[in-house]
């Protein structure tokens, strides 16, 4: 029988990782002994902050690694109502939806433009997006509280995007995102093959309907991968909304709420409801990551395949 493509392929990547396997030598060995002790770091306190939100204190403070003698669910109950984690998992869905929706947004034709269209100061406009990313965001704190805050001043809409507003957390968010996602989009516009669009042109279709229609579908598994990231740091952020939402704690995000369990009490804090509401929050980001991992995968290595 004639083998497939597919088995073609197939064999043709296992003989590749052969051949990489010969070439690096030890090195391969200690490349794999580097992703094992990487792997226990990261995966060995994720398996004990699920363990401890189902233990009762004295279990967790006794033998760390014991099983729990029964699973104390009353933990998430107590950390969902009572520490109104509920309520802060809300907000931070709705701040990081608006806030990956925008930088998406705007990031994606941002990048669109730089890397497919020539004109005069398009390096310098990319360059200046590229320079954020060796900005730390803890350098702006201050100047970004009082434009916040001065953004509240301005009529009609000024109480949707000032200070302790999920509004203008979400511009901050996207401000924030924008140099990676236009650097790594830029970047994977311009391996994407400029015929279809050039047809499209020729048939008459606008700019806007080329990138909506034909581009942007073209450049799924990049955009998805950025989307991934954006929402793993804007989920995981904590010093922005710290800033920006600092009094309403209705407004508060879920890194917030976290922060407060454990400080409020000081050394009475709730510790079992603390790792149920740390749970609650890496949960989600876990289940996204697992469902889009391929993706990501395909989006990371697609540029360089092409």
């Amino acid at each position: 029988m004639t083998p497939t493509a597919e088995t073609m392929i197939s064999r043709s990547r296992a003989y590749a990782r052969q051949e990489r396997r010969r070439r690096l030598g030890p090195l391969s060995a200690l490349t794999h002994v580097a992703l094992l002790v990487w792997t226990v770091l990261v995966v060995v306190p994720i398996l004990w902050t699920f363990l401890a939100s189902v233990k009762s204190e004295d279990e967790i403070f006794g033998d760390a690694w014991s099983l729990p003698v029964s699973l104390r669910l009353d933990n998430w109950a107590r950390a969902w109502e009572q520490a109104h984690v509920g309520q802060y998992m809300i907000n931070s869905i709705v701040v990081v939806g608006a806030g990956t929706f925008g930088t998406m947004l705007f990031g994606s034709m941002a990048a669109y433009v730089l890397a497919r269209y020539r004109f005069r100061g398009n390096r310098a406009i990319y360059l200046l997006f590229v320079s954020g990313l060796a900005f730390p965001v803890y350098l702006a704190l201050t100047p970004l509280f009082f434009v916040v805050q001065n953004m509240g001043a301005v009529p009609v809409i000024g109480r949707f995007i000032g200070l302790n507003s999920h509004g203008g957390l979400v511009l901050v968010y996207i401000a924030y995102s924008l140099p990676f996602t236009v650097f790594f989009l830029a970047a994977f516009f311009r391996t994407l093959p400029g015929a279809v669009a050039e047809a499209a042109f020729v048939d008459g279709a606008s700019h806007t309907r080329v990138f909506f229609q034909i581009m942007l579908p073209m450049a799924r598994p990049g955009i998805i991968s950025v989307t991934i990231f954006n929402v793993l740091g804007q989920w995981n952020q904590y010093q922005l909304p710290l800033v920006l939402l600092p009094a309403d704690k209705e407004k508060w995000v879920l890194t917030q709420g976290i922060a407060d369990i454990s400080t409020a009490a000081g050394y009475d804090a709730d510790w079992s409801a603390l790792f149920a509401a740390l749970s609650m929050a890496i949960l989600p980001m876990l289940i996204v990551y697992t469902i889009f991992q391929s993706q990501i995968q395909k989006g990371l290595t697609a540029g360089a395949l092409k």
